[in-house]
């Protein structure tokens, strides 16, 4: 164990031991699936948005949950945010290459999910 994480060993890339509960990788998995990640994540997939073109897109999501959910994503890498000095400032969200990766994959699932099933 170094610096608090566990990684496994011998892997070419930085892998981290996700079942440990100290494990970094869980706060961005955490975020990823909560409640409100999956969607913000899915929203911002074709294009940027600023905050209240993306609270119209997500519909229940309250002004409190979106900047919660979005300061943990652009905490984790996920989303980029881009703050115009204007009055009042205009607050826009994209995604990262890391998020653009992970959302992918939600594309993926809700595909499936989305399938005719037996």
């Amino acid at each position: 164990m170094a610096g608090g994480v566990q990684q496994a060993q011998g892997a070419a890339e930085q892998r981290y031991e996700v079942f440990h509960t100290d494990c970094p990788a869980r706060d961005v998995l955490d975020h990823i699936t909560s409640r409100w990640g999956v969607w913000v994540l899915i929203s911002l997939r074709s294009n940027a948005l600023r905050f209240y073109e993306l609270r119209e897109s997500i519909r229940g999501i309250s002004e409190k949950m979106l900047a919660q959910t979005l300061r943990g994503l652009v905490q984790d890498g996920l989303v980029w945010r881009e703050v115009e000095p204007t009055t009042p400032p205009q607050v826009t969200y994209g995604l990262t290459p890391f998020g653009q990766d992970i959302s992918e994959s939600l594309d993926e699932l809700f595909e499936r999910i989305g399938r005719d099933r037996p």
